[in-house]
């Protein structure tokens, strides 16, 4: 049986070959084992209830890329909280510090390659540590994949499970899926029902059009063609914002 020092308090940790974890017996640590040798085995605490997750979801909603009021008509189906693994890698670049986040386990799901794990808020991963009976997703990607990409000269490498909300909606009968950061409430998906452009191009047309006719108009009465396109003007805008608050 093979041994690997305690990260945390400096004990030999036994192990059987092939396993990715083992606990120190002597401060009870989770210890992340890889080719590499052992690591921490960090997580990052959940910030935000499951309504506080919701209420983040509609608030994204809401916003103007949205299709009209989906904060108000998209079915939240089932949300679900997970803890999704993460490798951290610290790294001195010429006398500087810098943190790469890389994804542990395979994903199809959205923004998961653009987590950001907040200073200070890692907690090594011990009894003390409550889950809250989230999902542990066990990562399927090996740290050296990572290893030779990365420039300047290790400091540390850690596994880190990072807090998510997965909520899933429905609009119009058709199934959506968003991912919601736990830690700062940032919220991905990679696809959502986006507000029809059809409305605010044929505004457009109108307006340019009408504007062009009324510029001809210059060369024999200024002071008309000058009012013309200011009435123009005030109506594409009416009409622009009526688009916006009804469509």
């Amino acid at each position: 049986m093979a041994s690997v020092k305690c990260p945390k308090c400096g004990a030999p940790v036994p192990f059987d070959t092939g396993v990715k974890f083992v606990k120190c017996p002597y401060c009870s640590s989770q210890i992340y084992l890889d080719r590499t040798g052992a690591g921490f085995y960090y997580a990052l605490p959940f910030m935000m209830k499951e309504n506080d997750a919701i209420g983040t979801f509609r608030r994204w909603a809401a916003g103007s890329t949205k299709a009209k009021d989906l904060d108000k008509t998209a079915q939240v189906a089932g949300v679900k909280r997970v803890f999704f693994p993460v490798y951290m890698f610290k790294r001195d670049l010429n006398g500087v510090e810098q943190v790469f986040i890389e994804i542990a386990g395979s994903t199809t799901l959205p923004g998961l390659h653009n987590l950001k794990v907040p200073a200070g808020d890692l907690k090594i991963l011990d009894p003390s540590f409550d889950t809250q009976g989230a999902e542990m997703v066990k990562p399927d990607i090996e740290m050296t994949t990572y290893l030779n990409t990365l420039p300047g000269k290790p400091k540390e490498q850690a596994l880190v499970y990072f807090p998510i909300w997965m909520l899933d909606y429905v609009h119009n009968q058709k199934k959506y899926q968003a991912v919601i950061d736990g830690s700062s409430g940032e919220v991905f998906a990679s696809e959502f029902p986006t507000r029809s452009s059809a409305a605010y191009i044929l505004v457009a047309v109108v307006g340019y059009f009408a504007i062009l006719g009324e510029s001809f108009l210059a060369s024999t009465s200024v002071p008309l063609a000058a009012g013309l396109i200011a009435a123009t003007a005030v109506g594409v805008f009416a009409a622009a914002f009526y688009v916006a608050r009804r469509m």
